[in-house]
């Protein structure tokens, strides 16, 4: 569930987003506003979104700033070495503590903090990404996605991004998170600290999360603190037959707070059947 924030924007943004229809580049006070307002995600002084308990808290009026700058910017022609960019939001600039390797992609209004480490990877505007992170190979984090700290997002995994409809909550993953290999977070879905989940997992708002220990459905499309998660099936009759829908399973409960062993983790799916 998402709540909307009071913004440490500038009010600015609301009186500017009341009148988006009529704005364009020409508006050079319009564009100042909206870059200011940007700059200061990209920086890591303002977030589009954070979790607060149960609840993600939304500034909508950050949301609103990334989507007026696409009415304010012009197109511009860019270039990074041999590779040629023409679009209105242009590359992130500022990398402190960043270690970027060549391929990795980042736009303006994105923040990284400190210690993230970016494998050839692609993380779009409005995200923020704690610090000591991994985003490995081909990882893609979407617009707004909120990514906590010393989270391993492995190769392909795929967090969705947000910018509309308005009041929508964007992906978490919170702190100490680990996201296997080609798994998918999506539509505001959500995962939990110190949660694991396992290679091609598909987890959505809407997904139906199952905890095989007591057969108790869980919040759906919300990954527990704590725990390992893998895509799974449940049976369901129709007219037509019985056929599988997919959930995901909550198939253990980790110890709070301990670090994640791999050994420990691959007998734990090995336990269950699930390929490693």
């Amino acid at each position: 569930m998402a709540m909307t924030e009071v913004s440490t924007l500038s009010p600015a943004i609301d009186r500017l987003w009341a009148r988006r229809a009529e704005l364009s580049p020409a508006d050079a006070e319009a564009r100042a506003a909206v870059v200011a307002a940007v700059d200061l995600l990209d920086r890591g002084q303002a977030r589009v979104a954070w979790p607060s308990g149960d609840e993600v808290v939304v500034d909508e009026r950050a949301r609103r700033a990334i989507l007026l700058a696409f009415k304010v910017l012009g197109m511009a022609r860019s270039q990074v070495g041999d590779f040629h960019h023409h679009d209105r939001v242009p590359l992130k600039t500022s990398f402190d503590g960043v270690r970027v390797v060549p391929g990795a992609i980042v736009r303006w209004g994105a923040y990284l903090a400190p210690g993230v480490v970016l494998m050839p990877s692609f993380v779009n505007t409005g995200a923020y990404v704690g610090p000591g992170t991994m985003v490995d190979t081909w990882a893609t984090v979407g617009s707004c996605a909120q990514i906590g700290a010393d989270v391993h997002l492995s190769g392909g995994v795929g967090i969705g991004g947000v910018l509309e409809p308005p009041n929508a909550a964007p992906v978490v993953v919170e702190d100490g998170a680990l996201i296997g290999s080609r798994a998918m977070i999506v539509e505001g879905a959500r995962v939990g600290r110190g949660a694991v989940v396992g290679a091609g997992t598909i987890l959505s708002a809407s997904m139906p999360v199952v905890d095989v220990q007591t057969g108790e459905e869980l919040a759906r499309g919300r990954v527990p603190d704590w725990c390992v998660a893998v895509g799974g099936t449940r049976q369901k009759e129709y007219p037509g037959g019985t056929f599988g829908l997919p959930c995901v399973l909550v198939l253990k409960r980790l110890e709070p707070g301990r670090r994640h062993d791999k050994a420990a983790l691959n007998e734990v799916l090995r336990e269950h059947g699930v390929n490693t």
